[in-house]
């Protein structure tokens, strides 16, 4: 079943793709009509999503840190497609990185930045070579608030992504006149996998803190990728898409601000 058939015909490789947001861009670009593989370090997991996208979808086993093994994932996709049309490095490592900076070490610190920017800096490289040959490409990354904001207690991470965020506009420069463009996604607070009372209250304190009122899903970063995929940015590149319902605009949170919501409780009305 296919929404409006932006990607027919594409093939796209999205990394990190089989759970959460890599997914949930994976089986949008199937409803689009794209052919997907899925690149998780996680072999059993990528195959599995790759069964469930249908006759269209691959799974391979890589760890996109690794040059050997982004080397591998390509050569497999040339073989069963032999184009790539669409690049999009969402493998990440967060949970290593939420460390002190007084904490951190060496080797979590080559942890994160090679799986949030080696990796996209191996698995772009090649793409970019094969989109070269082709005429066309487009390679999108993801990237944080925190690649140009902070996080407490983050600091490899924010380094990582700000690196995203400036090889995007550097690559982009490079690549532009052979047709192939690079651009960034900036997901915003996002929706977990967490259930029960905890969750709940996590999300409800969560969504207070942004000015769209809700909290991201992996369908709002899909729409973004499908958009950045297809013919209507055709003229964008080394752009950075904020899908974070406003939260990076806003000066201070809306818990500590000079006009509180409750003051003002329906549009149009000052009560």
């Amino acid at each position: 079943m296919t929404d409006n058939g932006r990607l027919a015909g594409r093939v796209a490789l999205v990394t990190g793709g089989g759970r959460g947001l890599g997914r949930a861009v994976a089986e949008r670009y199937v409803r689009e009509g794209a052919h997907v593989a899925i690149a998780e370090i996680d072999g059993d997991l990528a195959r599995e999503t790759a069964t469930a996208l249908g006759e269209g979808g691959l799974g391979l086993q890589c760890d996109v840190a690794s040059s050997a093994d982004v080397e591998r994932t390509f050569d497999a996709l040339m073989e069963r497609f032999g184009r790539i049309d669409v690049l999009v490095n969402n493998a990440a490592v967060v949970g290593p990185a939420v460390k002190h900076f007084l904490e951190i070490d060496e080797e979590t610190w080559d942890l994160v930045l090679d799986a949030n920017l080696k990796g996209t800096f191996l698995c772009s490289s090649r793409a970019a070579r094969h989109m070269v040959d082709q005429g066309a490409g487009v390679i999108i990354n993801t990237s944080s608030g925190g690649g140009s904001r902070a996080h407490r207690g983050m600091v490899s991470y924010d380094a990582a992504k700000g690196g995203v965020e400036a090889f995007t506009r550097a690559a982009a420069l490079d690549l532009a006149p052979y047709g192939v463009r690079v651009v960034c996604i900036v997901p915003g607070l996002m929706e977990t996998s967490g259930t029960g009372p905890a969750a709940e209250e996590r999300a409800r304190a969560t969504s207070l803190t942004v000015p769209l009122g809700r909290q991201g899903t992996g369908a709002d970063i899909a729409g973004a990728a499908v958009f950045l995929a297809g013919e209507d940015a055709s003229y964008l590149t080394g752009s950075c898409i904020y899908v974070d319902g406003g939260v990076l605009v806003q000066q201070r949170s809306p818990q500590v601000e000079t006009f509180p919501l409750e003051r003002y409780p329906r549009v149009g009305r000052l009560a």
